[in-house]
């Protein structure tokens, strides 16, 4: 039987399991240390990034990502990432390249290629295209001589960490500083954008993500549904409005329409004494209640709530008036939590 020979020893042991985990991870944290170190005192480095996010944020076309194994595999991360924050970007696999697929990359376009050698042989048509069609290449790689770093408008050269992998030959702590090469390419350039939530919420619509980032007179009730009554009405009202409505609160409006107070179920069974159907809603409502924005996303009314510890909260527009009225039940149900 073919295949590779396992023996087991003691490496097998539940110590040495999590010895190895241990050391992964530590080897993992180092490598990211040593990026941030090479940051801060590699002017070249830091410059080279600086660049790079210029190039790709000032360009007219999209960013194209390239690279062959492990390499491709975080390029296809990277270009998913920048995609998904405004960016826009696609990965192009070298080999799909030689045959056809470089005719999606035009002038207007800046190649993003990843290689920890710098010297992948798969590449080279890559280099030649671009070079002819004078198409910008970024390149990330560990070999500040290699072809592909000296071939390459902006070479972002990140320094040599040791991998994981006892022999030294699973691209693990590489792969990784790649990514977060990517990542901080990513995060950047939306920054420099201004990329705002809104803007994520267009390119996250599924999902408790897109949930998430769902307005909150998305998910609001509006109109007639709102359990409302003016100043001075009496408690006898305010009861049936709160069953018939069917959120356990009545808000409370002066004059002028503005939400000048709340009556909820603890309110009624702090005044249970005396004649309270016959007070005005005024003596009893709980004044100042607590109030959202309509543009406000979701999760962050669901953080409010949790906070404060309501259910319920009224949406009101700059003045003060009531815009709609909602549930922590309505989040639930939209997939927030």
């Amino acid at each position: 039987m073919m295949g590779l020979r396992h023996v087991k020893g003691e490496g097998h042991s539940p110590s040495a399991i999590l010895d190895s985990i241990g050391r992964t991870l530590a080897t993992a944290t180092n490598g990211i240390k040593a990026l941030a170190e090479h940051l801060a005192t590699d002017e070249s480095f830091a410059r080279s990034l600086v660049e790079a996010v210029e190039l790709v944020g000032d360009g007219h076309g999209r960013v194209v990502v390239s690279g062959v194994g492990k390499s491709g595999h975080i390029g296809r991360k990277i270009a998913a990432t920048l995609a998904s924050t405004g960016t826009s970007a696609y990965f192009v696999h070298p080999t799909e390249a030689s045959h056809g697929d470089l005719g999606m990359v035009t002038s207007d376009d800046v190649l993003i290629l990843l290689s920890w050698s710098g010297e992948t042989a798969e590449l080279a048509n890559m280099l030649t295209y671009a070079k002819r069609f004078k198409v910008p290449i970024v390149s990330i790689s560990s070999n500040r001589d290699s072809i592909l770093a000296r071939n390459s408008e902006i070479a972002l050269v990140l320094p040599k960490v040791p991998e994981a992998c006892p022999h030294g030959l699973a691209p693990t702590t590489s792969a990784m500083l790649q990514l977060a090469v990517g990542d901080a390419l990513a995060i950047a350039l939306l920054e420099r954008r201004g990329f705002s939530a809104e803007d994520f919420k267009t390119f996250h619509p599924g999902g408790k993500l897109g949930a998430q980032l769902r307005l909150v007179h998305e998910l609001a009730h509006v109109a007639e549904q709102m359990p409302l009554l003016a100043v001075g009405r009496p408690m006898s009202e305010a009861v049936i409005e709160m069953s018939s409505k069917g959120f356990g609160v009545v808000g409370i409006i002066d004059g002028s329409g503005v939400l000048v107070g709340v009556i909820t179920d603890g309110d009624l069974r702090r005044h249970m004494a005396g004649d309270l159907l016959g007070q005005p809603v005024e003596e009893v409502m709980s004044c100042h209640p607590k109030v959202i924005h309509a543009d406000v996303l979701a999760s962050a009314a669901m953080e409010f709530m949790q906070e404060h510890k309501v259910t319920v909260l009224f949406l009101v527009d700059e003045a003060g008036m009531p815009e709609g009225i909602l549930h922590i039940h309505d989040l639930l149900r939209a997939g927030v939590a």
